[in-house]
């Protein structure tokens, strides 16, 4: 009796074990980690991508330009003559020299020069060499004799006052800077003039010729006065170097001045003591 029990017991305990063997061996195995997380990775929005931020390329430097050169010095600071005056005049027409026309190349016409050449693009050196000649002349014309000798625009001649009317008369007028010598009413000779500055102004009216000097030297100012005709205390008309070197840029210390040689020469000889002198505003 007691085996049977103990066989049935035992054969109960085998069925129990072979149902859980089998329950266990049906159950899914857990998806590997792996697996689930991939699965995820499927089924989300993918996320943006940051944009990269470009890295900017350096521009390339522009290469510099060749310096311009300089040609052989034609003339410059220092020299003197009709080529500086031509100069000068031609650099007066388009408005680089406010000096007057003198023939002398100093510092205001290197620095004319200097300001031309800059402009232009040619090499900057204060002198002219034949670029810079070439440019200029290509740019101005022919300067008249006006411009050459720095004289003022030519103004109608005025009309003679009547006290030059009678007798051997200097006439000059002040409106029109010019001396006519007059003989009975007839213009002998006509001349550019240049008077005295406000500071020593070249008294008016009517005067003579009290005296002349063919070489004077002024006693006051120890310059030299040639062909000087006295009307008027230390006032009298005679050449002046400066006048004829720098035109209308200055004004005499109160004498009537004139720069052409030639006339003046002529005008000492024809003028005589007593001859008369009037000084007026046309």
């Amino acid at each position: 009796m007691k085996m049977v029990k103990r066989a049935l017991i035992a054969g109960a305990l085998a069925a129990l074990l072979a149902t859980t063997f089998a329950a266990c061996a049906t159950e899914p195995a857990a998806a590997p980690e792996a697996s689930a997380s991939t699965a995820g990775s499927s089924s989300a929005s993918p996320s943006p991508s940051a944009t990269p931020t470009p890295t900017p390329s350096a521009k390339p430097k522009p290469r510099p330009k060749p310096s311009p050169t300089s040609g052989p010095r034609l003339f410059g600071k220092g020299d003197s003559g009709d080529d500086v005056r031509d100069l000068q005049a031609r650099l007066k027409q388009i408005g680089w020299f406010n000096a007057g026309v003198t023939g002398f190349y100093g510092n205001v016409t290197t620095e004319a020069v200097s300001g031309f050449q800059a402009k232009r693009g040619i090499a900057v050196t204060g002198f002219v060499d034949q670029t810079t000649l070439d440019r200029l002349h290509a740019m101005t014309r022919e300067p008249t004799a006006a411009e050459l000798t720095d004289a003022p625009p030519p103004v109608p001649a005025g009309k003679l006052d009547p006290r030059c009317l009678t007798g051997r008369v200097m006439c000059i007028d002040k409106s029109t800077s010019m001396l006519r010598w007059v003989i009975g009413g007839t213009v002998q000779m006509s001349v550019e003039v240049r008077f005295g500055s406000q500071e020593l102004p070249t008294r008016e009216g009517q005067f003579s010729v009290f005296a002349k000097s063919r070489d004077h030297v002024s006693s006051i100012y120890k310059t030299p006065m040639p062909f000087a005709m006295f009307f008027s205390g230390g006032q009298a008309v005679h050449y002046s170097p400066d006048f004829a070197a720098n035109g209308y840029n200055g004004a005499s210390h109160g004498c009537v001045n004139v720069r052409d040689y030639g006339a003046i020469t002529s005008l000492y000889d024809q003028v005589n003591i007593g001859d008369g002198v009037v000084i007026y505003w046309s």
